[in-house]
C-alpha cells in the first residue's frame, strides 16, 4: 500500500500539513461543520441589541442626510460653500475619497487571488462588499454635482431627440462615467458570483419558506457537482484577470480629472500612480476597520486573526511609504521645474492659509503608518483601528489639499478665494456615511460575511489543527 493509500487519522501528528513556519490562518480547531455553523448563525439567526442599534444609528443618519440631499437639489448648489474661483470642494474632495476606499476590495479578490495568497479568504466577502457600497456613495456625489439629477442621464452616449446632445470624448470627466460604471459592474458581479455557494448552503439550511426561496433563487440552482465547481473556478479566474487591470485604471481615470488640466500643482504625471497607491491605502484602512468591528460583533476572531490583520497593515505601511515619496517627489519636481507658478502652488499648501489641512495630511498620511514597522503595534487591535482611522482622515485632506488649495489661489490675484463649507457641504457627506454603513449593515446581517467555502478550502493547510475527515462529522457539509 503506497503512502497516498494510507487512512486518514486525525490525532497523528506526522499528518498535520500545517507549516511550522507560518502561524495559521484559522485557529480554535475548526471543523469544515463549523465554519459552516459560525458563519451562518449571523445570516440565520435574530438580528443582535448590538446590530440593531448600529443599524437604527446609520439608518437615522441616512434619512437626514437624505433630507438635506433633496434640499441641495431644491435650492440649487448654492447652498454649498462653492464660489467663482473655488468650483470643485467638498463634492468631488468626496467623490474622490469614496472611489479610492472602493479600491481594496477588487484589489483584495483580483490580485491577491491570482497570487493565490490565503490571508485574503477570511476578508474578500466584506471587502467585496465594501467596493461597491463605496462606489455607490461615489456615484452619489456625481448626481449631486449635476444639480439637475433628473437629467444625469444626458451625461450617456445615446442617440435622442434633443439635437446634438453628445458629450465631449475628450473630457476625462466622460471618462469618469465609462470608467466607473465598468468598475461597479465587474466589481459586481464578481461579488455575486462569490456568493453563490455559500447561497446554496443557506438554501440548504433554511427552515423558513420564504428565506429558502429567496437564497434558492439567488443561488441560480447551485448543485456542488464536479462539473459546476469546474466552471465556478473558470469563471473566478476570468473576472480576477478582468477586474485586475481595473484597479490600475479607474483611480488613474479620476486623476486625469486633475493632471490634464493646467492649473498649477494639478498638472503633473505623478498623479496616476500616486493616486492608486493612495487609493488602495485609505481601501485598505477602511477594510480594516470594518473587519475589527465585524470581528467582535459577530465573535469571528477565529477566521479573523493577528496573522490577517498584521498582513494587511504590512500592505498599509507599503502604500503608505509610496504616498510619502510622492509627496515629496511633487515639491522636488515643483521646484526643479523653475516654474514661479507651480513653486508658489506647493508653497502656498504647506504654508498658506490651508497650512493646517496640509500638515495634517502629512502627519496622517506619512507618519502614522510608520508605527506599524513595531511588531507589537502591528498586531494591536486598539493600535490597528486607532492608525486606520487616522489614515483616512489623513487621505480625505489629501484630496482636500489637492483640489482646493490649487483652486483658491490662481494666477489672478484679483480672484483670490477662500473657500468654507456650508451645513449641507457637511450634511451631504455625511449622507454618504449613513448610506454605506446602512448598506454594509444590511449585507453583514442577510448574506454570510464569510466566503464559507474558501476558508474550508485552506483549513487543512492554514488551521491550528487538521480537520476531521467529513465521515467523521455528525453532519455532512
Amino acid at each position: 500500500m503506497s503512502n497516498h493509500d494510507q487512512p486518514y487519522h486525525p490525532t497523528s501528528d506526522s499528518h498535520h500539513i500545517t507549516a511550522s513556519v507560518r502561524a495559521p490562518l484559522i485557529t480554535g480547531g475548526k471543523t469544515y461543520a463549523d465554519v459552516t455553523e459560525d458563519i451562518c448563525r449571523q445570516v440565520e439567526g435574530k438580528p443582535t441589541r448590538a446590530w440593531i442599534i448600529a443599524f437604527g444609528i446609520s439608518f437615522l443618519v441616512l434619512l437626514y442626510g437624505s433630507v438635506c440631499v433633496f434640499w441641495t437639489w431644491w435650492e440649487g448648489l448654492g447652498v454649498w460653500g462653492l464660489n467663482k474661483t473655488v468650483g470643485w470642494a467638498w463634492d468631488i474632495t468626496n467623490f474622490v475619497w469614496w472611489v479610492g476606499i472602493g479600491h481594496a476590495g477588487t484589489l483584495i479578490s483580483a490580485i491577491l487571488l491570482l497570487f493565490r495568497m490565503k490571508y485574503r479568504t477570511s476578508i474578500n466577502r466584506a471587502a467585496e462588499a465594501m467596493t461597491i457600497f463605496a462606489v455607490i456613495c461615489a456615484a452619489s456625489f456625481i448626481l449631486m454635482h449635476a444639480g439637475r439629477p433628473w437629467l444625469a442621464y444626458w451625461c450617456i452616449p445615446f442617440p435622442n431627440a434633443y439635437g446634438s446632445l453628445w458629450v465631449n470624448f475628450n473630457s476625462p470627466l466622460v471618462w469618469d462615467v465609462f470608467a466607473i460604471s465598468t468598475y461597479f459592474t465587474v466589481s459586481l458581479v464578481f461579488w455575486y458570483i462569490g456568493l453563490i455557494p455559500d447561497l446554496a448552503t443557506i438554501r440548504d439550511r433554511a427552515t423558513h419558506r420564504v428565506s429558502r426561496f429567496l437564497y434558492g433563487m439567488f443561488s441560480l440552482g447551485w448543485n456542488g457537482g464536479a462539473r459546476t465547481w469546474a466552471r465556478y473556478e473558470y469563471v473566478s479566474l476570468i473576472l480576477a484577470g478582468i477586474s485586475t487591470p481595473l484597479v490600475l485604471s479607474v483611480h488613474t481615470i479620476v486623476s486625469m480629472d486633475f493632471a490634464t488640466s493646467v492649473i498649477p500643482g494639478w498638472h503633473t504625471t505623478i498623479f496616476p500612480p500616486y493616486f492608486v497607491a493612495g487609493a488602495i491605502f485609505s481601501g485598505f484602512a477602511m477594510v480594516q476597520n470594518l473587519m475589527l468591528i465585524t470581528r467582535v460583533v459577530f465573535k469571528l476572531e477565529d477566521y479573523i486573526t493577528f496573522e490577517h490583520i498584521e498582513s494587511m497593515n504590512k500592505i498599509i505601511t507599503l502604500t503608505g511609504s509610496i504616498v510619502g515619496v510622492a509627496y515629496l517627489t511633487e515639491f522636488f519636481i515643483a521646484w526643479y521645474s523653475g516654474v514661479e507658478y507651480e513653486r508658489y502652488a506647493f508653497i502656498n499648501r504647506a504654508f498658506g492659509p490651508y497650512w493646517w489641512a496640509y500638515w495634517a495630511m502629512m502627519t496622517c498620511n506619512v507618519i502614522s503608518p510608520q508605527l506599524f514597522w513595531s511588531r507589537k503595534i502591528r498586531r494591536s487591535i486598539t493600535w490597528t483601528f486607532v492608525l486606520s482611522v487616522i489614515v483616512n482622515i489623513g487621505m480625505w485632506f489629501e484630496r482636500f489639499v489637492i483640489i482646493v488649495t490649487s483652486l483658491h489661489r490662481d494666477y489672478l490675484p484679483s480672484s483670490w478665494a477662500m473657500f468654507s463649507p456650508t451645513l449641507f457641504d457637511i450634511s451631504d457627506y455625511i449622507f454618504s456615511f449613513g448610506l454605506f454603513f446602512t448598506l454594509f449593515l444590511l449585507f453583514a446581517k442577510f448574506l454570510p460575511v464569510i466566503n464559507m467555502f474558501e476558508v474550508k478550502a485552506i483549513i487543512k493547510s492554514s488551521s491550528e489543527k487538521p480537520p476531521k475527515p467529513v465521515y467523521a462529522e455528525k453532519e455532512t457539509v
